[in-house]
């Protein structure tokens, strides 16, 4: 954040545009899928499987349901609380308390924003395109040198 002030902080959280709010779902990877496509964080989506990492519900695994970008909380598959009388509700969970463990790779947008990081390999081509001689550009004189060069 730019300012330092809990005040500007808050409201720049509340105030955000829905494009802010996607980039700060961001949610660390496992270690396995660090190291297989070369990124430390990615933003949550639904479909996505998460692992909670804090909490009363800590070290439980399953598929996000849904996201609430008003609120900053997700909602993970089996993660229900019981109330009085006797129905369950989903619990919300913050994004910075999970941690993603397998991708949900269906969407073509996302696989393009990991292919444009790097992220996910394109096969190689077997041939490269032979590249164009570069032709030389004639530079234009401008007209004081010219007139320096007549006199």
């Amino acid at each position: 954040m730019k300012s330092t002030k809990p005040t500007k902080q808050r409201k720049r959280l509340y105030q955000a545009s829905v494009n802010e709010r996607y980039r700060r779902f961001s949610a660390p990877l496992s270690s396995k899928l660090k190291e297989s496509h070369g990124t430390s964080s990615v933003p949550v989506r639904k479909g996505d499987t998460v692992m909670i990492m804090r909490g009363d519900r800590k070290s439980t695994e399953g598929k996000v349901t849904q996201i609430d970008r008003r609120n900053y909380r997700l909602f993970v598959e089996g993660v229900n609380r019981e109330k009085v009388d006797g129905t369950n509700i989903p619990v919300p969970v913050h994004p910075s308390k999970v941690m993603i463990t397998r991708l949900n790779l269906d969407d073509k947008w996302r696989k393009r924003i990991l292919e444009r990081k790097g992220v996910i390999e394109e096969p190689e081509v077997a041939e490269e395109k032979p590249k164009k001689e570069e032709t030389k550009k004639k530079t234009k004189t401008s007209k004081r040198t010219k007139k320096s060069e007549g006199t």
